[in-house]
């Protein structure tokens, strides 16, 4: 397993490897992050409907819009895992009868990456610019990261540490996929919730959560929830950890943030293979680890 640290700002370097790995979902972190620099800049609010339907970017970033999800479909794995060709994203979502809503929004909660693939597009319409020019200006350019880039080839995952798959298609992951070195997600998350992005008022909305619920088995969540982009709550251990877990074809990936008092210490974990459950349980414990030197 690689890992990366950050304590009170300050990346650690212990004996660690510089990989660049696949940021899987925290890259919905990075795309909440920079709908509410829109928000910021009064370019759209939090509770404005939306072009993709009667949902607002707040359901849409929280998960609360009553979209469905792509996981769902048996022969959306089947196409991946034959290495096939991805569909379209109208394809996806005709597929999907993405149009029909699940729940009436902000009724309910269900994970939906359809959802951060309108978060995509609505960052496009808005800017003007191409996905990545638009994350690059408003996102990673003010945090002081260079090297992470969009895979939207096989050919740009050359070189990625993709972990047990090969040969994997980027366009599968239809709100886009991130790659980066891990000292470069886990000093993003430690900028961003650190106040270098956003002002104080949309971090707290960011990292206010619904709660969904009690502890999972096989990981360390006891009390799991769901922000604005952020996996939320409190683990065992008694911290609240504050990011997002992303797993793909191959390999997991796990960016978290903590604060125990004064103190602040970040933490980017990836493994090669496994379940989310062992890497997240890895995350706490380096957290505390660092929490109690």
């Amino acid at each position: 397993m690689h890992f990366a640290l950050v304590s009170n700002g300050s990346l650690l370097t212990p004996d660690q490897p510089d990989v660049t790995v696949p940021w899987w979902s925290f890259t919905k972190t990075v795309l909440a992050a920079a709908a509410l620099s829109l928000v910021r800049d009064g370019l759209i609010g939090l509770d404005d409907v939306v072009h993709e339907g009667p949902l607002t970017l707040r359901q849409l970033l929280r998960h609360e819009a009553g979209l469905a999800d792509y996981d769902e479909l048996a022969e959306y794995h089947t196409a991946v895992a034959h290495h096939e060709t991805p569909w379209s994203a109208d394809e996806l979502l005709q597929r999907l009868d993405a149009a029909r809503l699940r729940y009436a929004p902000g009724d309910g909660w269900r994970y939906s990456n359809v959802g951060y693939l309108f978060v995509a597009r609505l960052i496009e319409r808005v800017t003007g610019l191409a996905l990545e020019e638009a994350l690059t200006r408003r996102v990673f350019s003010p945090l002081g990261l260079s090297r992470v880039r969009l895979a939207t080839t096989r050919a740009d995952l050359e070189g990625i540490n993709m972990g047990v798959t090969a040969n994997y298609d980027p366009r599968w992951v239809y709100h886009g996929l991130l790659v980066g070195p891990l000292a470069d997600a886990v000093l993003c998350l430690d900028r961003l919730l650190g106040g270098h992005l956003l002002p104080q008022s949309l971090l707290r909305e960011m990292q206010t959560a619904r709660t969904l619920g009690g502890p999972i088995a096989g990981r360390p969540w006891i009390a799991p929830g769901y922000g604005l982009g952020l996996m939320q709550g409190k683990v065992e251990g008694g911290v609240t950890l504050s990011g997002h877990t992303g797993a793909g074809p191959g390999s997991v990936v796990a960016v978290y943030r903590c604060i125990d008092g004064s103190r602040t210490a970040s933490c980017a974990a990836f493994c090669e293979s496994g379940d989310e459950g062992a890497v997240e349980t890895e995350v706490v414990r380096l957290l505390m680890s660092v929490a109690l030197e």
